[in-house]
């Protein structure tokens, strides 16, 4: 099947494994944020890795228990009044989410402009450094995963969090993460280690942690870092423990309208963060593919209805688990499936293993992936390569996310960002007419005189249907402006998109300012020397141009 290449197999299996090492951590932190049952949050992991992996669209996203939902479950559970209920509002919400994919909301992803998405995965690396130093020194008060929110059994924050760190630091926490840090560092700057592509840098990280620790015990050091430290996964001790472990929604709270309340709250929240996180994960992908975001919604939907029959609590696609696929070489959904298999094995077969693993470990891990996402890099690029109307919403959204919540960042952000395209961009919106081509076939795409950012939708459903082995000629002479969003992916779409569908694309009348250039060479820029339009009988040298042509003027629904 062409969804589950084998191609990447190596590196896939490798990131399912280090994907494993992020998510058990948050699984477990997420659920007791939650108020849930620690295993409430494995069950979600697993179906999430494996159910929603295998129905998914995306090659890249990576679904589980997600920080957002966190105050919304605590919440739920204390108002309905048994977790049974609750879990009754969870297997509704994916019905709803079912619903959302058939009726294509998954569209709504389109209109995210890249400014905003940049601004919330830098965000998210901010938080996870923030959220992961108190764990890094051995104060482990605020849950992992619990990166906005008041805690269940206390009052911590982030910040509040981080101020009480300095009196709670822990020798052999220190002494662990930071060799953690050196082990991962390594693996990314020495040539050797850098050539050992079948062993994961965090899979040595957290065995070191583990043996360090291990140490200081055997030696009765004051620096051995105590069971509450330590990762701590539900052990039963027979069969029927286990078994118990899984609960079933209360059908009997089905006409109680708070259970339907919580569904849609639930429903909502969990699509919104997952659209982000397909969009940020497209954004992320080095193939730069793109996803069936109504597809998404529809396995969402499936793996929340299938958690919640049995005891797991909801699911989203979550951008710190997909950040740690991208980062560690995954390229195809086996990564995703492979980190829940691995979830599973692990949790029935070396439970007392994983309780030894020093959360000071697993934080070097996620302290890398979150520089990864907020570099001091990606700031400056932004501030060099964009004008004030993309750099201050990406900003504004950086600091939205951090200061309040992933979903109110983004909504501030957008708001800003829609703003400053209403005020330099007050432009008529257009679509493309999609006809059926045949392989081989020439398309000819005609531009408007002024593209804006309602036009990326249309332009991304352009490309993505292209059949393979065809060509395009995307025609700007009579455009006068092209906005910023859209001429990044049609320039994305010409040096890599194209090249592993063998699509040939041929540019013209691109301004010098507008200019796309590759060295590949099924790819041609045409401009003239003084940055004029060329006219296409130039280029075509008197060929007939196709009847085809997919003029933007055109309305037509997908």
């Amino acid at each position: 099947m062409k969804n589950f290449s084998t191609k990447y197999f190596k590196s896939d299996v490798k990131s399912g494994l280090v994907v494993f090492l992020v998510a058990l951590p948050l699984c477990l932190g997420i659920a007791l944020a939650s108020g849930a049952p620690l295993f409430s949050g494995i069950i979600s992991g697993v179906v999430g890795g494996i159910v929603v992996g295998l129905l998914s669209g995306s090659q890249l996203s990576v679904s589980g228990p997600a920080a957002g939902l966190t105050a919304i479950v605590l919440v739920a559970i204390a108002t309905l009044g048994s977790f049974e209920a609750f879990l009754l509002a969870g297997f509704l919400a994916g019905v709803i989410q079912i619903i959302l994919g058939f009726v294509k909301a998954g569209v709504l992803s389109n209109y995210l402009p890249s400014n905003v998405i940049e601004g919330m995965l830098a965000a998210i690396g901010i938080i996870i450094i923030l959220s992961q130093l108190p764990h890094a020194v051995g104060f482990d008060e605020m849950h992992e995963g619990d990166y906005w929110f008041i805690n269940a059994v206390g009052d911590h924050q982030i910040f509040t969090t981080l101020a009480d760190t300095i009196n709670f630091i822990h020798p052999g926490a220190v002494v662990v993460v930071l060799i953690s840090l050196s082990i991962l560092i390594a693996f990314l700057k020495v040539p050797f280690l850098k050539r050992l592509k079948s062993i994961p840098g965090a899979l040595i990280a957290v065995l070191a942690g583990i043996g360090i620790n291990e140490i200081f015990k055997a030696t009765g050091s004051s620096w051995a870092i105590s069971q509450n430290h330590l990762v701590s996964l539900p052990v039963p001790e027979s069969m029927t423990q286990f078994l118990n472990q899984f609960s079933l929604p209360d059908f009997a709270q089905i006409g109680n309208t708070e259970v339907w309340v919580v569904a849609v709250t639930i429903a909502a929240v969990a699509s919104i963060e997952t659209l982000l996180c397909i969009e940020a994960a497209d954004k992320l992908d080095p193939l730069k593919r793109y996803t069936n975001t109504n597809r998404e919604l529809k396995a969402q939907g499936i793996g929340n209805m299938l958690s919640c029959l049995i005891g797991g609590i909801p699911i989203t696609s979550v951008i710190v688990r997909t950040s740690a696929n991208v980062n560690s070489g995954g390229r195809t959904k086996i990564a995703a499936i492979s980190h829940g298999i691995f979830l599973m094995t692990a949790v029935l077969a070396i439970p007392f293993l994983l309780n030894k693993i020093p959360l000071a470990s697993l934080a070097a891990v996620l302290l890398t992936i979150g520089y990864k996402l907020a570099s001091p890099q990606k700031f400056v690029y932004m501030w060099c390569n964009s004008k004030k109307f993309q750099f201050i919403p990406f900003a504004v959204t950086v600091v939205a996310i951090v200061m309040t919540d992933l979903l109110i960042g983004v909504g501030i952000g957008l708001t800003v960002s829609i703003y400053f395209i209403l005020r330099g961009n007050i432009k008529l919106a257009y679509f493309f007419k999609r006809d059926k081509h045949n392989e081989g076939e020439t398309i000819n795409m005609e531009l408007a005189q002024e593209v804006s950012f309602l036009n990326k939708a249309a332009i991304k459903q352009t490309f993505a249907h292209l059949p393979e082995g065809s060509k395009i000629i995307i025609d700007a002479s009579n455009t006068v402006y092209i906005d910023h969003d859209v001429l990044q992916m049609i320039k994305e779409f010409v040096i890599e998109g194209s090249e592993e569908r063998k699509i040939t694309v041929q540019l013209i009348g691109f301004r010098k300012e507008y200019k796309v250039e590759n060295s590949a060479t099924h790819v041609t820029s045409v401009v003239s020397d003084n940055g004029d339009f060329v006219s296409p009988k130039v280029v075509t040298n008197g060929t007939k141009v196709p009847s085809n042509i997919l003029k933007v003027r055109e309305l037509a629904e997908y």
